[in-house]
């Protein structure tokens, strides 16, 4: 992001008033478009407001931009000539479609986070860089010889990755399947993206878990979907519920994410799986399982995922690269049936033509490589040593103000705060103090829970995080009273 330079003579206002006139001559606001308010171009800048102000009143002087009581800022409309009837409303347009933007509490962590790269970041569901395999990936890099085709690729994925993910899926999670029912994707949320737009229809019930990170992903409201909850206790949903929603909204499909669920951590036990399986083949319905942290289990053998129990398929099975290695290659996968998989990879290539095969290349070698199970190893060791540390901080600066369950994998803590508190106002009182991190509500909670992720920040960085959020809630707590 741009900053005003304070080494050079130029005063920092006509160094703003240049940068805006800049962006508007290439058309990044046309005319008629609203400009950021000055308090939030001071913040993203880093500047006072009334040098701000005083960057508006140069660029009104010339015409540039409109500013009237009540409306905000705007690009003048005249300045070139131009008149509304010729210029897009790029306003209406980007306020409408059908894809809905992200929650604005997710909007406002990513733009706190990219405007301070300071803050202490607990909201972040994705590995830090000292998690990532970055040294076995560059020497597996240095070691191949990648393709020297760089056309478009089969549109179900790279065959020699679907291969090595038939072999790492018996190995590591007990499922017994074939490349060809196997589905290269960009990540979870690309599959159940095309879930949602190709096998369901708008007016369709499905229901999701409550808590879920479902409720954060504003596709299933893009689809049109009727979106009914499942309770999720300490063992994950509970197929009563399931027949229940059934009977009552005929729901069409259900979505779980049941290994260290996110956000509560929860596992289901053995009865709980087979009670899952059992009503979902009684009712012929499918279930849509997610599974990113089963192999992050801290110290026991990962949990067993549904689709390993699963003789009828009535599981399509979602997995990815991004909490076990590395977000950034854009690696993730289904299993389903050979119908569903070819629809759905027609429709992908509708979108794409197919992922690029040189991370697909890369992430087939590392599956097939003696990197991969250290590199497990290690990751395991070093988020349950952050859990720890997350977990120690929060006792020693939060006793009685909040309640948790020691999650036994996953990269998140779910944490219940005992005294009532506004989700936004802590939030916003969180990010001035230096921490951010994602309020209960995004993920269909009531207010008052919080979830910490603890894979991206640093080690260094938990504790001082922690008492950054404790200062913020007891400041919250004495205005209260």
């Amino acid at each position: 992001m741009w900053k005003p330079d304070r080494q050079v003579k130029k005063p920092i206002y006509e160094q703003i008033a240049d940068h805006l006139e800049q962006r508007i001559s290439y058309g990044e606001f046309p005319p008629g478009s609203l400009l950021p308010s000055e308090r939030k171009l001071a913040e993203q800048l880093g500047v006072n407001r009334s040098t701000v102000i005083l960057a508006f009143a140069e660029l009104r002087a010339m015409g540039i931009i409109e500013s009237r009581t009540g409306s905000g800022t705007r690009v003048s409309t005249s300045k070139w000539e131009a008149t509304p009837k010729h210029t897009p409303n790029w306003s209406r347009y980007a306020e409408g479609g059908s894809f809905l933007p992200n929650l604005p509490f997710m909007r406002k962590i990513r733009e706190s986070l990219a405007q301070q790269p300071s803050l202490i970041d607990m909201a972040s569901g994705e590995l830090a860089a000292d998690l990532a395999p970055i040294d076995e990936i560059t020497a597996l890099m240095g070691e191949h010889r990648y393709t020297s085709y760089l056309g478009y690729d089969n549109p179900q994925g790279y065959t020699p990755l679907r291969e090595a993910l038939v072999s790492h899926l018996e190995r590591q999670r007990g499922i017994r399947t074939t490349e060809s029912s196997i589905l290269i994707t960009s990540g979870s949320q690309q599959s159940l993206y095309l879930i949602t737009q190709c096998l369901l229809s708008p007016g369709d019930a499905v229901a999701i878990e409550d808590p879920s990170y479902c409720y954060s992903l504003p596709l299933f409201q893009s689809a049109g979907l009727r979106l009914f909850r499942l309770p999720v206790d300490q063992y994950g949903a509970r197929s009563e519920d399931i027949r229940s929603l059934y009977k009552k909204h005929r729901i069409k499909m259900v979505f779980l994410n049941p290994n260290f669920q996110n956000p509560t951590g929860s596992v289901p036990t053995a009865e709980r799986r087979n009670q899952l399986l059992a009503a979902a083949s009684e009712l012929g319905l499918p279930i849509v399982e997610d599974d990113p942290f089963s192999l992050t289990a801290y110290e026991n053998s990962p949990p067993p995922p549904l689709k390993s129990m699963d003789p009828l398929g009535s599981i399509l099975y979602i997995g990815s690269f991004s909490k076990i290695a590395a977000s950034g290659l854009r690696i993730g996968w289904m299993v389903a049936p050979n119908a569903i998989v070819e629809r759905l990879a027609d429709a992908r290539q509708q979108m794409d033509f197919g992922l690029s095969v040189i991370p697909q290349q890369v992430a087939a070698q590392f599956l097939n490589s003696a990197y991969f199970d250290p590199h497990l190893n290690r990751l395991r060791m070093q988020l349950q040593f952050k859990r720890d540390l997350l977990i120690e901080a929060l006792r020693k600066e939060l006793p009685g103000l909040i309640t948790f369950s020691v999650p036994q994998g996953g990269l998140h803590l779910w944490c219940k705060l005992v005294p009532e508190v506004h989700d936004g106002k802590l939030l916003d009182e969180a990010i001035r103090k230096g921490i951010v991190f994602v309020p209960g509500s995004v993920y269909g909670s009531e207010s008052g829970y919080v979830r910490f992720t603890f894979a991206r920040a640093r080690a260094e960085e938990i504790a001082p995080g922690v008492a950054k959020f404790a200062e913020a809630l007891r400041s919250l707590l004495n205005t209260a009273q």
